[in-house]
């Protein structure tokens, strides 16, 4: 399995529109091949923690061939609904290989 965490640092007041955007998205991934799940992680402390969105793949070339895809750059075309200021910073993107899964028994 492979996951991407994206993390998107939000400034506090614009966290309820920045969330309407995930809760409308266009879910093109959703039927993505290789896609699994989708989790958008509400930080705890939103002045100092990004917001944290996890994509599930069945495999890193699964993950790349949606990235490479129409449906991605449809999917993403809406990215900049939100004025700049709405961020703390840049997004950092984090890709990575599971090599152990408590509900795999691994």
């Amino acid at each position: 399995m492979f996951v991407t965490m994206n993390r998107i640092p939000v400034h506090p007041e614009y966290a309820e529109a920045f969330e309407a955007r995930f809760r409308e998205r266009a879910r093109a991934v959703d039927g993505a091949p290789g896609f699994v799940r989708n989790l958008v992680l509400r930080p705890a402390d939103p002045a100092t923690q990004p917001y944290v969105v996890q994509t599930f793949w069945e495999s890193r070339a699964a993950f790349e061939a949606w990235v490479e895809s129409p449906a991605f750059r449809e999917g993403h075309a809406r990215a900049g609904s939100l004025p700049r200021e709405a961020f703390r910073g840049p997004n950092e993107l984090e890709t990575f290989e599971v090599f152990a899964d408590s509900e795999q028994g691994v």
